[in-house]
This record gives C-alpha cells, structure tokens and sequence, in this order.
C-alpha cells in the first residue's frame, strides 16, 4: 500500500523529470529540423558554422550547434547532450538556464577567437561544456548527489577528454571541445554557491560552534 506523501513525492519528481526535458527536448528537436532541411533541399548550412576572426563566421555564435555534417555526427552529439542537459535541469533546476546559455555562448564566442581557419559546425562544444561543468561542480560542491553524478559522468564520457587535444582525430573541432570543457569548468567555479548546496547537518553546526570556543 501507498501513502499519499509517498505518492505526492512521486509525482513531484515525474513532474521535474518531464519538466527537465523541455529545453533539451526543443533544443535537439531543432538540431533534428536543420539537418533535415538540410537534406530534403539539399543545402549546404556549413557556412552558417563559425569561421574564426570573420565577419561571414559571426552568425555562427548562434547556429553552428544546430548544424551537423551528416546524420552520424548529428546522432553522436544528440544522445550526450540529452543525457548531459537533461541531468543538468534535473540536479541544478534553479541554474540550469543560465548555465545552459551561458555555455552555448561562451563556447561559441571562445572559438569564433581561438579556432582555425575551418568551418566549425555542430553541439559538441555544449557537450563537452556541460560534462565538464556537472564534472567539476559536483567535486566543488561536495555534495554526495552531485559527486555521485560526476562520477558517472566520468564513467559514461571520461573517453571525451582524448577530443580535446589536437590531431587525435581529423576533421573535429578539438578548439570547440578543449574551449567548452573550460567553460564548463569556469562556469562550475563561478556559480559554485548558488544552486544545489551540500545539506548542512546538526552535528556539523555544532562541531563549527565547538571549534569556535
């Protein structure tokens, strides 16, 4: 048998689950309408990516993200950007939106100045940015949660990290995920305090108050 508090708490956490899916949930539907647009008018939106210290490569700031060179790099940044921003309404609902925006635009302004001169398309940077961010503030935080989180982070993407350094792979953007990985770590660092904060326990406050005397 079932009480009502635990059954109110189910739906209170079904709710967060289903709310947390919103902005992933558009954001990759959207990733989804580009490339098939894409293919059914047989465009090219590459050059709507961004191309460094250009005028013509600014707009991609914006839309590189949405934009995917064929159906296999679209699935491969689909699937950890669900996951990674689904964990991310879900654990840090009151700065979620924040972090979110603030790692597709630093992202994209970090490499419309730092990358080569190339054609940088698609969501890996936001990627990497969200991983290292969920990574590092639940280490910060010292929230048991949200280190238990960093940890299968780790589990599922620790591979990542090898996306960062140069000539691994020919053809990624390793300047978009080595510079969303430091935003995602820069990010952790500045908005450590607000958010989810490790519970603060009786026993702690009293130990503070003894080791005061």
């Amino acid at each position: 048998m079932q009480t009502s508090g635990s059954g109110s708490e189910e739906t209170f956490y079904r709710k967060k689950f289903f709310l947390s899916l919103i902005i992933p949930g558009i954001f990759i539907s959207l990733m989804w309408l580009v490339k098939t647009t894409e293919v059914l008018f047989e465009a090219d939106f590459s050059v709507f990516g961004i191309y460094p210290l250009t005028i013509k490569g600014l707009p991609g700031i914006l839309l590189s993200p949405f934009i995917h060179a064929d159906f296999r790099h679209l699935f491969n940044n689909s699937l950890p950007l669900l996951l990674l921003s689904l964990s991310l309404f879900y654990f840090y609902s009151e700065i979620a939106l924040k972090i979110f925006s603030l790692t597709f635009i630093i992202t994209g302004i970090l490499v419309w100045l730092g990358g080569r001169e190339a054609w940088h398309i698609g969501a890996s940077g936001m990627v990497y940015g969200l991983a290292s961010f969920l990574f590092f503030s639940g280490i910060i935080r010292k929230y048991f949660r949200l280190v238990a989180l960093s940890l299968l982070i780790v589990f599922l993407y620790g591979q990542m990290v090898w996306g960062i350094f140069p000539g691994i792979h020919d053809n990624i953007s390793w300047e978009s995920h080595m510079l969303g990985f430091l935003s995602g770590i820069v990010l952790a660092i500045i908005y450590r305090r607000e958010g989810p904060q490790a519970p603060v326990y009786d026993w702690m406050e009293e130990d503070d108050q003894g080791e005061g005397l």
